[in-house]
């Protein structure tokens, strides 16, 4: 096991786990963001259960990036400083909000965890058995990740399954 300042620990360069934890603390803030402004915009039906999901989520990104944030720290790197930055570093992305009908901002909100999902499935490969401290964090945000998109897909299904009966009584 590498010591503070080596480039490698147990075979993997510091500086490319530090770089591929900036470029998923730049997706967190983005992640926080995207559904802290969607919980605003957001028309519909049960749109107030959306509402309180995309709020929970919002705070679990926020404290993801803490993490990340931390562990680029113990790492010796620096967290991307300008939120510039993130656009530029981001494995997935910001999709603005056009359409606020609830069924289509939890459809982005669905790609987004999957892409998450994606993102820190690969840190949680490269870093098993290898970096311990950073695999348990991913592994953390991970399973937040898959639980998130569980929640959102389940009430995409519950929304769109209400009004498709209401659509069969007309």
């Amino acid at each position: 096991m590498a010591k503070r300042g080596n480039a490698i620990i147990k075979g993997i360069e510091i500086e490319e786990v530090i770089r591929l934890l900036n470029k998923a603390y730049a997706d967190e803030w983005l992640a926080y963001y995207q559904y802290y402004i969607e919980s605003k915009v957001i028309k519909g039906i049960m749109k107030d259960a959306a509402i309180a999901e995309l709020d929970q989520h919002a705070t679990d990104e926020l404290r993801h990036a803490d993490m990340v944030a931390q562990r680029i720290l113990q790492l010796g790197g620096t967290p991307l400083l300008n939120p510039k930055e993130w656009f530029t570093h981001t494995n997935c992305g910001y999709e603005t909000p056009n359409d606020f009908d609830v069924v289509a901002i939890l459809e982005d909100a669905i790609k987004g965890e999957q892409c998450a999902i994606t993102t820190y499935s690969e840190l949680a490969e490269l870093t098993r058995e290898k970096d311990i401290v950073t695999y348990d964090i991913v592994s953390q945000i991970l399973a937040d990740e898959v639980e998130h998109e569980e929640d959102l897909q389940a009430l995409h299904d519950d929304i769109t399954e209400f009004v498709d009966s209401i659509k069969g009584k007309l």
